[in-house]
Parts: structure tokens; C-alpha cells; sequence
């Protein structure tokens, strides 16, 4: 049998709330006082909170005029369209990005001829505004830039658009610069001036947010924008965004869109992937649609994701779709093999190894895929990790962190040997001059080693509650119990209100058996009540199986899910940790 050991987690239970209000909530609502404190956690403590979150609803969407310049870059559009002026939508080359592009390209051509839409390359031009993307707008006599999740760092290409005479509406969702470029309008609700109520939006977001304002001014139903919610709601999943507030509502609303009817492109993407004839929620957009609509731009060029989504033909969507699939593949393929070489480098260098983060370069590296890297490098050494490659000269590369660490703050700190940066706490980018490596290398070190808390570099598991498995159920039984359909209609779930995660002890298992060479089956009961036992699958813990098979008293963490077999669907744990007791 493969035995794989895995490396010891932290485990952190999450603290209770005070009882008294947990019992008056479970009273209110008529759910288990665990519901209740699942509820808490997530800051829905009263019955108008919760009637909220429960039944998220389009009147929770704020009036996008209490965004800081909404009015002036809609006076702007609204200029745009009553000249007949070219209006250029421009969107960064990732998920967000292409989605952002795509809905505002497909709204404004509703009222609108003159609108094209552009990409910049990964390789040649690089992330967020480019000087070549100005000039091929001053070569196509554009007078008007839409840029979406992107620009707010961009101060030279929006003063060279402006010799040009070509106006800029930013909309961005990423942290400003001491400085805001000198646009029309910048739309970014982290703007310290900003007082629009929700920060979390996504670049598709704030776009919407934009073609919201410019409906509500030109009198277009609210209805007529529904169409769009499918892409906000990728968007939201793959940028890895809160699903609190706007977010939650619109992603709420766009899962249903995507089930039920979602456009065209969508739909070939959710043929490839064998998606099409099972529900998806966050998580299956983050593993299915987000990864083929990214690897366009990853590999090749994000105007295919961007052609792909605003197509409404089924054979060019099938066309262009098969093309992504392929670029998807590819994509996988390098980014296996460039991960088993990064992996080589740490083993066999000790100065990596005892670092407390992780920077390596290689200039044959692929630009496209190191930010995935990246992230398979952490899931081995669980550190703030950059990957680099050689691009146009300079050293380019995508860090992720581990959780609690905001890598960006570090990387900041490391400004003076980088030619620009810009990203999120846990996700950044950045390029310096080649000969800066070594020199950024020991100063991002020497940063982190002085500010990360030991225990963050050890990997987390957050634990919603301790629970018997009598909190699930009083006794066996078939289908699903009411525990589990409460707790689905906590959906959508994401960043700030994760899939609740449970810790139970005092467990033995049997029919303990091994599928696929590393994962688990098993059933766990607790010894007070051997007759209720769960169906448990434990996928990489293949090396807990003799302990089990000999009796061990054990505790694991774990989610509930549903498992359907031959037309039956029944309830699952499926296993997150695992501790041997005794």
C-alpha cells in the first residue's frame, strides 16, 4: 500500500459565541443551537440577518451611484454615445478580467456600435494597461478606455493616453497606490474616498456596477441585466473574492442562471469539462469553468476566453471552445512538470529548505501557469512562496501566501528592488530587474522571517464546531437529515463563509477499506452508539489504514456532502484530518 504521511495541521476550533444569544437565535429560527452558532460565525446574529442571508434577494444590490466618480464616468459614457465616439473595453487577461470584458463589451454593443474589445498579451505587453494597448487605441482612433480589473496603478499609460487624447474610465477592484491615476472616472470602492458600502467586489463587479449605473440613467429595466450574472458569477468564484454582501447575492443569483440556462460559451465549457449534467456550485466554477476561461490567457491569448463568452453562435462557441480545451491541457501539462522541477530545486538546496519563504527562478519557466505553481508549492512547503520567470528582460512572478500572511505587505516592503508589483493579501504580482533576485530573495526572507507568526507556517484547519455524530442525526436513516438541508441553504459558500467544517472524537471505524491506492472508505461511529455510523471517504490517508482496521480510537475533521450511487443519494463526511488517538 502507498503510505504517504501527512504533515501535522493546526487545528483551531472556532469559539462560541455567548449562549444565550445562540438560544435565542435557535428559538427565533427554529434550528439547533450548532446551526445557530454556525450563524453567529458568520455575523448573522438576529432573524432580519439571517431572513437576509437565507433568502439572498436583488434589493440587497446598493445604488451604484454611492460609488466615488460613478456619476462622472457615466456622464462620460453617456458623451461617448451621443458623439458616436469609439469606446475601447479593456480588461486584464485572468478570469476577472475576461469576465469583466465580456459583460461590459456585450452590454454596450446593446446600445452602442462603435465598441471593440482588447486583451493585452501576457508575454509581449504584460498585466493591466499597457503602452501598446494606448496605441493601438490612438491607432484606431479610440477615444474612450473602459478599463477593467486593472488600472489603478497605471498613472504613465493613463498621462500617454491622455497626449493622445484618449479618455480613461478605470474600473478596479485591487488596493490604490499612494497616487490615483489622472482618468475620467476611477471606480474602485478600496478607494480611501470611496464611501460605497461594500469593498469586496470583484474587477467584474465594479464593471457591473458601472453598466448598472449607466441602465438605471438611460431607463433600462433592471431585468435586462440578468443575462450577465452568469459571468459575475464566475468571476466572483475564481477571484476568490468574500461571498459576503453583493457578492453572495450575485453569485446566489448567477449559479442559478449557469444551472438553468447559462449563455453559450458557458455551456461548451461545462460540455468539455463533463460539468453539464450536475449542479455546480463555487467550488465546481473554481475547478471547472475558471481554470479552461484562465488558461486562454495562461497559454496563448485571453481574447479567445473573451470571444468564447460573448459568442451566441453554437458553432463558433464549440470551435473556439475545443481550442481552450487544448490550451487547458497544455497548461496542465507544464504546469506538472515545472512544479516536479521547483520541488527538485527546494530538496536539494538547504538554504531553501530552511527559509521561512520560498522564491525560486528559472527563466525557461512559463509565465502563464507560475502563479498555479506557485500554489502547488505551498500545498508541499507550506511558506509565502514566489515563483519567477524570465519575461521581456526583466525577472516576472506570482506569489501566493499561506493563511494569515499578507504577502503583498511584505512584498511592498521589498519595493526598492522591484520595477512594479500590485495584487491582494494572499495573491500578488511582481517584476524586477534579473540581477535583483538574489538581493529580493534575502530581503523578502529577512521581511517574512520578522513578521510571520510561527504557527502560520504551519498549515490550518479552521474548525466551525466540535460536534457528536448524533447532531447530524439521532439515528440511522435513508436520504438526508435535516441537519445537512439547513445547512445547504447556507450556499453559496466561499471566502468568509466556508463550507462548515467539523471536529468529532471518540470515534472507531469499520468496513475499512483502501480505493484508488491512497484514499479511505470507511464507516465511523462513536463507541456510545455503535448503531449510528457514517459512510466516511478520506482521500490521501490511505497510511491511517491499519490503525483503523486494528480498532484505533480516533477523531478526524470533516464536511458533510452528499454522495449519489445507482439513483440513490445519501450522506458522506468526507474527511479532512485525521488523528489516532489510541
Amino acid at each position: 500500500m502507498i503510505q504517504s504521511k501527512q504533515e501535522e495541521k493546526r487545528w483551531t476550533v472556532l469559539s462560541n459565541e455567548s449562549n444565550d444569544s445562540i438560544d435565542k437565535l435557535s428559538e427565533e429560527l427554529g434550528v439547533s443551537p450548532f446551526i445557530s452558532q454556525l450563524l453567529h460565525q458568520r455575523g448573522v446574529d438576529s432573524f432580519e440577518k439571517a431572513k437576509t442571508f437565507f433568502r439572498p434577494s436583488l434589493d440587497q444590490l446598493h445604488d451604484p451611484f454611492m460609488m466615488q466618480d460613478m456619476q462622472a464616468a457615466v456622464d462620460r459614457v453617456e458623451e461617448a454615445l451621443a458623439n458616436n465616439q469609439k469606446i475601447l473595453v479593456y480588461g486584464d487577461y485572468d478570469v476577472d478580467g475576461t469576465t469583466a470584458v465580456s459583460l461590459m463589451y456585450s452590454f454596450l454593443k446593446t446600445i452602442h456600435n462603435e465598441v471593440e474589445y482588447y486583451i493585452p498579451d501576457r508575454y509581449t505587453e504584460g498585466y493591466g494597461v499597457s503602452f501598446q494597448g494606448v496605441d493601438y487605441a490612438s491607432e484606431n482612433n479610440f477615444q474612450l478606455i473602459i478599463a477593467l480589473d486593472c488600472g489603478i496603478k497605471a498613472l504613465d499609460k493613463v498621462a500617454y493616453a491622455t497626449e493622445k487624447g484618449i479618455d480613461f474610465i478605470i474600473c478596479d477592484h485591487h488596493r490604490p497606490g499612494d497616487e490615483l491615476p489622472q482618468a475620467v472616472a476611477v471606480l474602485d470602492p478600496k478607494r480611501e474616498d470611496c464611501a460605497y458600502p461594500y469593498k469586496e467586489l470583484c474587477g467584474c463587479g465594479v464593471g457591473f456596477k458601472l453598466v448598472q449605473a449607466i441602465a438605471q440613467t438611460r431607463g433600462i429595466p433592471f431585468d435586462e441585466l440578468k443575462p450577465y450574472f452568469d459571468l459575475l458569477a464566475i468571476s466572483i468564484a475564481s477571484d476568490i473574492v468574500p461571498i459576503t454582501g453583493e457578492n453572495r447575492v450575485l453569485a446566489y443569483f448567477g449559479l442559478k442562471l449557469i444551472n438553468a440556462n447559462p449563455r453559450q460559451g458557458i455551456k461548451e465549457l461545462l460540455e468539455l469539462s463533463a460539468s453539464k449534467d450536475r449542479e455546480l456550485n463555487i467550488t465546481g466554477l473554481v475547478f471547472t469553468v475558471g481554470p479552461r476561461i484562465n488558461a486562454a490567457g495562461r497559454m496563448k491569448s485571453g481574447m479567445n476566453a473573451v470571444k468564447l463568452l460573448v459568442s451566441g453562435d453554437q458553432t463558433d462557441a464549440k470551435e473556439i471552445g475545443l481550442f481552450i480545451e487544448r490550451e487547458n491541457q497544455d497548461r496542465k501539462d507544464l504546469d506538472r512538470s515545472i512544479t516536479e522541477e521547483a520541488l527538485e530545486m527546494i530538496a536539494e538546496n538547504e538554504v531553501y529548505l530552511n527559509a521561512k519563504s520560498t522564491v525560486l527562478y528559472q527563466p525557461h519557466w512559463h509565465k502563464g501557469v507560475i502563479g498555479i505553481v506557485a500554489s502547488r508549492i505551498i500545498e508541499t512547503y507550506y511558506k509565502p512562496t514566489i515563483i519567477l520567470t524570465k519575461s521581456n528582460g526583466k525577472a516576472a512572478g506570482s506569489a501566493r501566501s499561506v493563511s494569515g500572511f499578507d504577502v503583498y505587505e511584505a512584498i511592498d516592503a521589498c519595493s526598492d528592488l522591484l520595477t512594479q508589483f500590485g495584487g491582494h493579501k494572499y495573491a500578488a504580482g511582481l517584476t524586477m530587474p534579473i540581477e535583483n533576485i538574489d538581493a529580493f530573495r534575502a530581503k523578502f526572507d529577512e521581511v517574512v522571517s520578522q513578521t510571520i507568526p510561527p504557527e502560520l507556517l504551519v498549515p490550518e484547519i479552521k474548525i466551525d464546531a466540535e460536534i457528536d455524530l448524533s447532531s447530524i442525526a439521532k439515528k440511522p436513516q435513508a436520504g438526508l437529515p435535516k441537519f445537512y438541508r439547513v445547512l445547504k441553504q447556507f450556499a453559496p459558500f466561499g471566502p468568509q463563509n466556508m463550507t462548515p467544517v467539523f471536529v468529532t472524537r471518540n470515534l472507531k471505524a469499520k468496513w475499512v477499506k483502501v480505493v484508488g491506492e491512497t484514499h479511505l472508505k470507511f464507516h465511523a461511529y462513536q463507541e456510545e452508539n455503535p448503531s449510528l455510523a457514517f459512510s466516511c471517504i478520506a482521500f490521501g490517508q490511505g497510511d491511517f489504514y491499519d490503525s483503523l482496521m486494528h480498532g484505533a480510537t480516533f477523531e478526524m475533521v470533516y464536511v458533510l456532502e452528499e454522495n449519489t450511487w445507482n439513483g440513490s443519494t445519501t450522506l458522506q463526511l468526507n474527511v479532512r484530518d485525521l488523528r489516532v488517538v489510541s
